[in-house]
């Protein structure tokens, strides 16, 4: 009897003998450098000792201190880092009933919005992250440029991010073609037409992306291969350094506040609650936004026939298209000027004032750019048709020809691949059922 009741002990001791084992190997075998993706998702904040074990690198990273002024202010980098996740998790999961060609894109999509369950809903998180993260990177900016951390020793850090906005822009110009519907064909088109209109670099540029006469399968081959591969690879290697140099410096302290005496916060866990509780409500606003006001799917792509109205469902369509229709290709020119003139700043405003009050030049400049960001969306909301048909933008539709009696005969029209398999329940009555219990 007394056998049987030491037995559970026993197990147990042995269990625990066995894990601390475990335990040891892990620390003794692990490299400490595998935190650094932790560090990058923002779980981590100080560096990585590579010399200690895996969980005395682990404790001391985590017993990191940040500056008392870091708070809740700061949070707009995390946020726009956060979306940057959340478009990367849900591209993946696009991804893997997408079918980059003009015979099948569409199709592929009516396929995951009707039939894949919960599909929509990773549709609609994608699209709407893609506009909140525009907002919070324009938001961050805003913030480091009225507080004048840019200045040394932060000129890195600034313009990396102003790399990492254009980036951004390209994630969603190169994504808006992929649907292959009506309004992404005509708005892909359109921009490209004026593009190439653009001096010395518009023409080689415009050809390079479009890969043929017109908006084509090689086009949406090409946005794909950009926005897919290129610019993810190109994305992570600029957050990386940019996270880097960002924890070098550290956050620039308020304007007049005194020099700290005292160590500061630690990150764990004052941080990295306050990153928790932001994340959190982060996902709950695109996950309501992606429930209550889904993204339309419009009708395929029919290049020989304009549609009446273009539904834009990001937010700089807008702004791209009031600069194309009001200022043609001076639109493009005066927004790259701007974004070259803001990466510079930091070169020549050197000087330790960062009141904003103080800088008039830069703050025009500023005003110049974030302001014109709005007001080129708010008039950009009020265009609803396409353009004018800028040449090589579209294919020419098909002539007509005499036959040898003088009767006119209309040529077929070419052959543009199998039509998209329709589904058999409709988008709405899909989701319906979806969300129904």
């Amino acid at each position: 009897m007394s056998s049987t009741r030491q037995w559970p002990s026993e197990a147990r001791q042995r269990a625990s003998a066995w894990l601390g084992q475990f335990w040891s190997d892990v620390k003794a075998s692990v490299d400490p450098g595998l935190l650094a993706a932790a560090r990058f998702l923002g779980l981590l904040y100080g560096r990585i000792e590579r010399q200690l074990p895996i969980d005395q690198a682990l404790r001391k990273s985590l017993r990191r201190r940040l500056p008392e002024h870091a708070g809740w202010r700061h949070a707009l980098g995390g946020i726009a880092h956060l979306l940057f996740l959340v478009l990367v998790v849900t591209g993946v999961l696009l991804c893997v009933y997408y079918r980059p060609s003009a015979e099948e894109a569409y199709a592929s999509i009516q396929f995951l919005v009707s039939e894949v369950r919960l599909g929509w809903l990773i549709r609609d998180l994608h699209a709407w992250a893609a506009n909140l993260i525009v907002i919070a990177v324009l938001a961050h900016m805003a913030r480091v440029w009225v507080d004048g951390a840019y200045k040394p020793p932060r000129e890195t850090s600034w313009f990396v991010g102003l790399v990492l906005l254009f980036v951004v822009l390209a994630f969603g110009a190169t994504g808006y073609l992929l649907p292959w519907d009506q309004s992404a064909y005509w708005t892909v088109a359109e921009a490209l037409g004026v593009l190439q209109r653009v001096p010395l670099v518009g023409k080689p540029l415009a050809d390079l992306l479009r890969g043929d006469e017109s908006v084509s399968g090689a086009t949406v081959s090409r946005f794909f291969v950009i926005h897919a591969i290129v610019l993810p690879w190109v994305a992570f290697a600029l957050l990386a350094f940019h996270f880097s140099v960002v924890r070098k410096h550290g956050p620039a302290p308020p304007l007049g506040a005194p020099k700290a005496q005292r160590e500061g916060v630690p990150f764990f866990p004052n941080h990295l609650l306050r990153s928790f509780m932001v994340s959190v409500l982060v996902v709950a606003v695109a996950l309501t936004l992606a429930i209550w006001f889904p993204r339309p799917v419009g009708s395929l792509a029919t290049p020989f026939e304009a549609p009446e109205r273009l539904l834009s469902t990001w937010v700089v369509v807008d702004v791209t298209r009031a600069l194309l229709r009001y200022l043609g290709p001076w639109g493009l020119a005066l927004f790259t000027v701007v974004g070259l003139a803001l990466a510079l700043v930091p070169l020549f405003d050197r000087q330790p004032e960062r009141s904003i009050r103080h800088r008039p030049a830069t703050a025009v400049l500023g005003l110049l750019f974030f302001v014109g960001f709005v007001v080129a969306w708010l008039a950009g909301r009020q265009l609803e048709g396409p353009g004018p048909s800028p040449p090589a933008a579209a294919p020419t539709p098909p002539a007509q020809a005499k036959s040898p009696a003088g009767a006119t005969e209309e040529l077929p029209e070419p052959e543009l691949g199998p039509e998209p398999v329709q589904p058999s329940r409709s988008v709405d009555e899909n989701r319906d059922g979806e969300r129904s219990p």
